[in-house]
């Protein structure tokens, strides 16, 4: 990977898997963060940004942007505004769902994950720009693995922060296509859009920064041909996904819970059912799966995960 520096007034804290990256920006009258990792980090979350302020001395931290509103990426927007009052950007298209906070179109009943209740003060607008610290970004619609999730631009230094759109090995989990919905086009569209900006460094949700873009769009459309050309593929690998993140936050966990929160979570019922497998049977496969895959083991009735 070519070497990079970002500007001035730029920070990645780079998470792990269990929470997205965050990145702290700031300059003039703006200290921005943008996405905030998962509610079972967010003391960690207050101690980045707590410690970040002190460094720089900056008073406040002024504004969270999501750039989805997957838990991953927001579980930590509920103690960051108790902590500091913050704007909150969301995308526009989840006004409705935060504003009735509507846990079923906001993703987190349908995935199993928890996000603790926020308030938004302010919207994203795909076509739109944003002051984050010194400098303007824009606000790029990217579908796919969330229909409403957007990326951040900044032209003049060549920076994108992706989120889930596009990562050094791929991509986020194609989710709309698990429950029966378009996303596979959509995840080729933003490709396509990514791949028309002049960039030199991509910022992604999971992952560390970096610079052969070229590398990374032929990597994720290899792996978009081979998700989209076996749709049960992109079933198993997505309902891997979801147990290995769950796993991540229990570290350990009773094998009979761990086969209920399976038989209750409803994309994974439906995952089931587009596997053709009754769920006696899929709840039995899919801890297996991830055994085999070595991210996990069981042990004296446990799924214990494995780093």
């Amino acid at each position: 990977m070519r070497p990079f520096s970002l500007p001035a007034g730029i920070e990645i804290f780079e998470r792990g898997w269990l929470s997205a990256n965050n990145i702290f920006l700031y300059g003039g009258d703006d200290v921005s963060l943008v996405d905030t990792g998962y509610c079972a980090h967010q003391s960690l979350t207050l101690e980045l940004v707590k410690n970040a302020l002190n460094k720089h001395g900056l008073p406040t931290l002024n504004k969270i942007v999501n750039t989805h509103l997957h838990s991953d990426h927001c579980g930590g927007n509920a103690a960051l505004s108790k902590a500091y009052h913050p704007e909150v950007y969301i995308p526009a298209a989840e006004l409705g769902a935060v504003s009735g906070w509507d846990e079923e179109l906001l993703s987190y009943r349908n995935l199993g994950q928890d996000c603790p209740r926020f308030l938004h003060t302010d919207l994203l607008i795909p076509g739109h720009q944003i002051t984050l610290g010194q400098h303007e970004w824009q606000i790029l619609s990217a579908p796919g693995h969330d229909p409403h999730s957007v990326m951040l631009y900044q032209s003049d230094y060549r920076i994108l922060i992706s989120a889930d759109a596009l990562w050094e090995e791929g991509f986020g989990v194609v989710f709309p296509e698990m429950w029966g919905e378009s996303g596979f086009e959509e995840v080729a569209q933003t490709l396509d859009l990514i791949e028309n900006l002049r960039i030199d460094l991509v910022i992604p949700g999971h992952g560390k920064p970096f610079t052969d873009i070229a590398k990374a769009l032929s990597v994720a459309r290899s792996r978009l041909d081979c998700l989209a050309s076996d749709g049960d593929r992109n079933a198993r690998h997505g309902s891997k996904v979801l147990l290995k993140f769950r796993l991540l936050e229990w570290r350990s966990m009773e094998m009979g819970k761990v086969m209920h929160w399976i038989s209750s979570t409803p994309a994974l019922v439906h995952a089931a059912q587009q596997l053709d497998m009754d769920m006696a049977e899929f709840v039995k496969w899919l801890p297996q799966a991830l055994v085999k895959s070595n991210v996990a083991k069981i042990e004296n009735e446990y799924l214990v995960n494995v780093d």
